[in-house]
């Protein structure tokens, strides 16, 4: 965690050849995402086909998201149990597939159904990426170094998505944003999917684990899978560092999930929903990827300087003041916002993350991974949920935005009890 330049840095990380293969295997899996995703929700939330209220966006993020967030961290097991490499290569031969069948179904306008099914399974397989990916990070770097190259590994993966997500503006303004048009970017989207099926595949064999320690789970692949979720759960409790940042990160979730809700109808709300309301939407989460890079940056002298625990007790601090900022509902002031709430957000993930890298025993490091893609997902699944049952159609409710510093002060209170409990030296 020294400080280094940026050439220095960049010399780092050429010298570690396994993570540079893992850092642009991420970034072409991210990227893909990140278009997917745009294409997606242009397509259900912005084609001037449909209608969009609170409820339907709501069914929209459950039906993706929800139920990988439930079953994943029982398949989460098997990165803990197979080679991860043939995980990668698996998952990504499994989203190439589907986007054949969701482009498909968009070009012959199967329906909504059929298309949220295929975009369910989608993203599921692409956050199985994400969550082995994670998970043999510490193979590929010295521990010592497993904070800065965490960040470095996760601000590419951020760029890679905005910019995939904001390319998606440029064949739709051509093709058009009806489903005809969706049909054709959801087939570019097999592009850098394809690319990343490849880098996965120059790994060699157990060269991202898992290892097979003491704390490994023996018996048949079924019994595995059926106590992934115990398993990992299990190990979040036992281990304070780690119980202390997902309560942070779940409360952070729970207020993005609100932020996107107000501004997703804010935005559809606009006089042009399909093109500039769309625009309007991708700036919003633009600018909290920008903040979610300079994060990047920040984190780890932050953590450096002051510790995991300090780290995320001041972003916690932090967000719930700017998410006061953000009550007059005016749509730049709640761009700014989002920008220094991608900044905290992204400090309380990374030192989730390093709090699982870390603290976590290799064998079950891909259980506690997995469980956190679910809590990821279903604190945001809840919170926009919830919200949609009480939010307006247009999205004039100040009231959420407060509701939002609440839960961040929450999320404060219980990350600082529960961290209390680790040893000063781990709360590093």
């Amino acid at each position: 965690m020294q400080s280094r330049a940026p050439a220095e840095l960049w010399r780092t990380v050429r010298s570690m050849p396994d993570f540079w293969r893992l850092m642009q295997l991420r970034m072409a899996s991210q990227f893909g995402d990140g278009l997917f995703q745009a294409t997606v929700a242009g397509a259900l939330l912005f084609n001037p086909d449909r209608a969009a209220d609170p409820g339907a966006i709501a069914r929209a993020f459950a039906v993706l998201f929800l139920p990988y967030s439930v079953l994943g961290p029982f398949a989460g097991a098997l990165m803990d149990r197979w080679d991860r490499r043939w995980v990668l290569v698996g998952a990504n031969v499994a989203r190439l597939v589907l986007i054949a069948a969701i482009g498909t179904i968009l070009a012959v306008r199967a329906g909504e159904v059929a298309l949220l099914l295929g975009a369910l399974l989608a993203n599921g397989m692409a956050r199985f990426v994400a969550s082995g990916l994670s998970a043999s990070l510490p193979h590929v770097v010295p521990r010592e170094q497993v904070v800065t190259m965490n960040s470095v590994a996760t601000a590419s993966g951020a760029i890679a998505a905005f910019l995939g997500a904001n390319f998606m503006l440029v064949p739709r303004f051509f093709v058009g944003g009806g489903d005809k048009g969706a049909s054709t970017i959801i087939f570019i989207t097999a592009v850098p999917v394809c690319i990343a099926l490849l880098l996965s595949l120059r790994f060699g064999p157990r060269v991202l684990g898992p290892d097979d320690t003491l704390r490994a789970i023996h018996g048949s692949a079924v019994y595995a899978v059926v106590t992934g979720w115990l398993h990992g759960a299990r190990t979040i409790v036992r281990q304070p560092t780690v119980a202390a940042a997902l309560s942070a990160l779940a409360a952070h979730r729970m207020v993005v999930g609100i932020n996107s809700l107000l501004l997703l109808l804010l935005a559809h709300h606009t006089k042009n929903p399909a093109f500039g309301g769309l625009g309007i939407a991708l700036l919003f989460f633009a600018a909290s990827g920008l903040g979610s890079f300079v994060s990047t940056l920040l984190t780890p002298p932050t953590v450096r300087r002051w510790g995991r625990y300090v780290a995320v007790n001041g972003a916690l601090t932090t967000a719930a003041v700017i998410q006061l900022a953000g009550a007059g509902l005016m749509l730049p002031v709640m761009v700014g916002c989002s920008f220094f709430l991608g900044v905290t957000g992204q400090m309380i993930k990374l030192c989730a993350d390093s709090a699982m890298q870390m603290d976590v025993d290799d064998a079950l490091r891909g259980h506690v991974f997995a469980v956190q893609d679910s809590l990821f997902w279903v604190s945001f699944i809840v919170a926009i949920t919830t919200a949609a049952a009480f939010m307006p159609p247009d999205g004039q409710a100040p009231i959420f935005v407060v509701i939002g510093s609440v839960l961040y002060l929450i999320g404060l209170l219980v990350h600082s009890v529960v961290g209390r409990r680790s040893h000063p030296v781990k709360a590093r």
